[in-house]
């Protein structure tokens, strides 16, 4: 299943680092455990659980963008990630940890890294499945313009202040 090497994945994100490794070896594994390849639309959701940069691993190995509507963020500052298959309605829940990380290596970064790629599996991910109902699909919303500042805004951001159609920081700006 490693169709893209963690190299790849690195370039895209503009560094190696244990972040990114870890999320780099939790999407492979979720990726492996639905049985399933790289989103080409919304056929595949990715919910993180934080906003770190393992993520960058999920846009480019997985698929999954907020562009396309297939990535959801949760602020819970957990290294997890939940894959959601569409057509098979299969979820797997993926949790990041360093069950026998070296002490030595901590504050190692490329040693850190390299024992994140290459640690056995079962010491750096692992995999649950779960009953999850997935994201609505994305959705085009009509554009309006705020009163204030002139600029296009999505009509479901904008909010009413004193009879105007206000983008949000103009509103909040009131």
């Amino acid at each position: 299943m490693n169709m893209f090497s963690y190299e790849r994945v690195a370039e895209f994100h503009g560094h190696s680092c244990p972040g990114l490794a870890i999320g780099y070896r939790m999407t492979v594994a979720g990726l492996e455990a639905l049985g399933v390849e790289r989103a080409g639309d919304e056929e595949l959701v990715a919910i993180v659980e934080n906003d770190a940069c393992g993520v960058d691993a999920v846009q480019y190995l997985a698929g999954c963008t907020f562009g396309k509507g297939n990535l959801v963020f949760h602020d819970y500052g957990k290294p997890v990630y939940t894959f959601v298959n569409r057509r098979s309605g299969r979820a797997v829940r993926v949790l990041g940890h360093r069950r026998g990380f070296p002490e030595d290596l901590r504050g190692e970064r490329e040693a850190s890294t390299e024992w994140l790629l290459t640690a056995p599996p079962e010491q750096v991910v692992s995999c649950q499945h779960v009953e999850v109902e997935p994201p609505a699909l994305a959705r085009l919303h009509s554009s309006g313009y705020c009163a204030a500042c002139g600029e296009r805004v999505m009509e479901t951001r904008l909010r009413e202040v004193n009879g105007r159609h206000l983008c949000i920081p103009c509103a909040e700006a009131r």
